[in-house]
């Protein structure tokens, strides 16, 4: 896999409260992730990681779906620790007709894992530990900026609308897809 760690994208859940501790390495997962290094709908074992609660989560098929159609299952579910922003399925709808369907094509799979790195930073960021025009290093090797205002976070100008604590990282689940920026 060209980007194992660095992928640990879009991934999210529920709305969770973050503490206001420093960004720090996730727990241990409570069992090894799925040996299966394809593209493979099965889930890794261990539950509480940022793949598998994206997959239960009815708001994030279209992630999920982009995840699998990047090959990189395995990888969001690495140990970490990592700070996935996760757009929800409206958030993808919002994309000109036919993004998502086009991105997902064998042929644009580059394109399609760039948009999810952009998504993904390879430390644990609570909401607590994010500032106003502090800029973070994303997978892709761009920067995102983050935005707080009256106690709301942004990132890229996509809303913060969720947090939840995984096994190896935390989701902020998002209003919107972060596109990269152009080279």
């Amino acid at each position: 896999m060209r980007f194992p760690l660095t992928i640990a994208l879009l991934v999210t859940l529920p709305l969770f409260s973050c503490s206001g501790e420093k960004p720090t390495a996730a727990p241990p997962p409570t069992a090894k992730a799925n040996p299966i290094q394809d593209n493979s709908n099965i889930p890794p074992l261990d539950e509480t990681n940022i793949v598998s609660l994206a997959m239960k989560s009815k708001d994030h098929t279209t992630l999920v779906a982009a995840i699998q159609a990047a090959h990189y299952v395995t990888s969001v579910a690495a140990s970490g620790p990592f700070t996935v922003f996760a757009p929800t399925n409206a958030a993808f709808d919002k994309l000109p007709a036919g993004t998502v369907d086009s991105l997902v094509k064998p042929e644009n799979i580059d394109k399609l894992r760039q948009i999810l790195q952009y998504h993904v930073t390879t430390s644990a960021y609570p909401l607590a530990w994010l500032t106003d025009g502090q800029k973070l290093g994303m997978a892709n090797g761009a920067k995102a900026t983050i935005g707080v205002k009256d106690g709301k976070v942004t990132i890229n100008g996509a809303n913060v609308i969720g947090t939840l604590q995984g096994s190896n990282g935390i989701i902020h689940v998002i209003d919107a897809v972060l596109l990269p920026p152009k080279d």
